[in-house]
């Protein structure tokens, strides 16, 4: 019997594996089951529980799936584990029963990103892929047709830390920064081990796309003893590195052939979105894509919402919705990338930040500094000497008011929060979209009026 720890997307797609493959399955989850999810478990006669664990029924399974969200600290997850349980993911599951090949993304920040990307320039270059994982679309749901020849997966640390018989075909590790340090005992090499486990059993007809200008990527890669092929990226050329940056080309040499790839097109802005992009072209390129074909996949590109996302544009202000930038480093990339002057807005939740790589960046462009959050205490003690206007609300309409009435022609008013958003809004999500909203409401409505 197959117990299954949580019923949303990747549980229920896991469950609805189970059944078709015919597996004993039983469904738990300590929250509320979306209305959407609960019918189509009912539909399959799958039998699940909500708002509690009954530790005796799952105690009885032969395999536990567990959702990335829960931890191992949990007390059914450490029961599971005194009683030899095992305990996998929904990715590791899914990938038993698959004929397909996987591209997988891992990293701190732009995975989403580099996984959209990558599936983008393989489907517009005529190839048979799906898209999966933390990107938010079950595997274990599509490999029950399992029709796709390429799966592109993005993986977070949570779903390689139960992951040990997958195997990627192409794998890409952006970067190593310290994220979710609580779940790894607060130590930068347990996560950094963890994100190297997409490395695992792989082989030498596998290829491992690396950020090799990331230092923490360079000091944790050699204790891993992979036999992928390594493919190491960088920005700029230098020995060993297999593609990298000359002017608006990436240029390559992985396939057997220099390959030169023309990337003006593209409408990614900023340097993590060139490493971003030399990643994904070099997975593409791996996979059998042509130059041409990834040009044109470059050029019609369009990026996932809250991720340097233009929301609107009025006299001469131009309006991004950066709300997934919820850590420093995120932001670091954003104002680095923009290079007209900035009114930006920050704030939220604090997850321990330290701003001070962002205080070069912050007097080189930003104009005036808008708080939007319950405690904005530390962005003033952070930037009260570097930024020339600091205001705060905890309105997003006031917010866009604000930004409206200290931009110029030329200027760009960036949500990029550096935090979290739980303090005003559900999620990233929603303060993303409450902040196009209101640039939709404040500044493009009063516009059209006055034309």
């Amino acid at each position: 019997m197959i117990a299954i720890l949580g019923a949303g997307e990747s549980g229920v797609g896991a469950a609805l594996l189970a059944k078709a493959k015919g597996l004993s399955v039983f469904v738990s989850d300590m929250g509320t089951i979306k209305p959407a999810y609960k019918e189509q478990l009912q539909h399959e006669n799958i039998p699940f529980e909500e708002g509690k664990h009954t530790f005796e029924r799952i105690l009885a399974a032969d395999e536990i799936i567990k959702s990335p969200g829960i931890p191992d600290k949990a007390e059914i997850i450490k029961l599971a584990k005194a009683k030899s349980i095992p305990v996998i993911s929904e990715i590791e599951f899914g990938a038993r029963y698959s004929k397909a090949k996987f591209i997988c993304i891992t990293g701190t920040n732009g995975k989403t990103t580099t996984t959209l990307l990558t599936y983008h320039l393989l489907k517009t270059a005529g190839f048979n892929v799906e898209l999966a994982g933390n990107i938010g679309e079950s595997l274990a749901e599509k490999v029950i047709e399992d029709t796709a020849e390429y799966y592109v997966v993005e993986l977070s640390s949570f779903q390689l830390d139960t992951m040990y018989g997958f195997k990627a075909h192409i794998a890409i590790l952006l970067n190593i920064t310290p994220d979710h340090l609580d779940r790894y005992d607060y130590n930068i090499g347990n996560y950094a081990q963890s994100k190297l486990r997409i490395t695992q059993n792989m082989e030498p007809t596998d290829f491992f796309i690396y950020n090799q200008e990331d230092a923490l990527i360079n000091e944790h890669l050699v204790k891993v003893n992979t036999q992928a092929t390594l493919v190491p990226f960088a920005l700029q050329p230098s020995g060993g590195v297999k593609a990298a940056f000359t002017g608006n080309n990436i240029q390559t040499d992985i396939t057997g052939k220099p390959e030169s790839i023309d990337v003006s097109a593209s409408p990614l802005i900023g340097k993590h979105n060139q490493y971003n992009t030399l990643a994904a072209v070099t997975a593409a390129l791996l996979a059998g894509a042509e130059a041409f074909r990834i040009e044109e996949g470059l050029a019609t590109f369009r990026n996932a919402e809250h991720r340097l996302q233009p929301v609107g544009e009025a006299n001469g202000v131009t309006y991004i919705n950066d709300s997934k930038a919820t850590n420093v480093e995120a932001v670091w990339y954003a104002l680095e990338g923009i290079k007209q002057p900035i009114i930006w807005i920050a704030g939220g939740v604090d997850k321990g930040n330290d701003y001070e790589t962002l205080k070069p960046l912050a007097k080189e462009k930003i104009k005036a500094l808008i708080c939007l959050g319950k405690e904005n205490e530390k962005l003033f003690r952070a930037f009260g000497e570097v930024v020339p206007v600091i205001e705060e609300t905890q309105s997003v309409d006031e917010v866009v008011q604000k930004a409206k009435a200290l931009a110029q022609p030329g200027d760009v008013v960036l949500l990029s929060p550096a935090c979290a958003s739980f303090d005003l809004f559900q999620n990233y999500e929603h303060r993303g979209r409450s902040f196009a909203e209101a640039v939709q409401k404040w500044v493009l409505n009063q516009n059209t009026m006055n034309k």
